[in-house]
């Protein structure tokens, strides 16, 4: 069973003595911590910005209004396809990465909601497309770079085109 699968009603909202303890650790050093994800996350976006463009790739965008949380850097893929080859290209030169989660609506407990597939087509088509590049606190620059070049190896490739292009 994955950990994501929406199963039944009912979640425990009380963290252990154990997890209070990590986060008020975490909380001390947070200025530290999101300064760290900051630059993994801008990392991405200065070396993936231009290629995704020009690619027809989607990638994070935060409107100005809005406080960036750091929590991950993304892909949006043309197709589930698409992003199915980068995953396994990724995966062959070494590199973890894997799609994002999958429609609650879709999951054990929503659908004895009684929701089916095609009721939230957006959620669903977003949800096939949608890869995470590895992000980490620890992530090196040069694992990174390693990151971005396989990924615009994938693209030169053609694994990311479509057979019409």
């Amino acid at each position: 069973m994955d950990k994501y699968t929406w199963r039944d009603i009912g979640s425990s909202y009380l963290p252990s003595d154990i997890l209070a303890a990590f986060l008020y650790a975490q909380l001390e050093c947070r200025d530290h911590i999101q300064a760290t994800r900051q630059r993994v996350w801008e990392y991405y976006y200065e070396h993936l910005h231009d290629w995704a463009g020009a690619s027809g790739v989607g990638i994070p965008f935060v409107p100005s209004y809005c406080e960036q949380a750091y929590h991950m850097f993304y892909l949006l893929l043309p197709s589930l396809e698409k992003r199915t080859a980068l995953i396994t290209h990724l995966k062959s030169q070494g590199i973890h990465s894997v799609f994002h989660y999958l429609p609650l609506h879709l999951a054990p407990m929503g659908r004895n909601w009684g929701y089916q597939e095609g009721d939230l087509p957006v959620t669903e088509d977003v949800s096939d497309r949608l890869v995470r590049v590895p992000f980490y606190n620890t992530i090196q620059e040069s694992e990174q770079e390693r990151v971005c070049r396989a990924i615009r190896e994938a693209s030169r490739l053609g694994r990311l085109m479509d057979a019409d292009e």
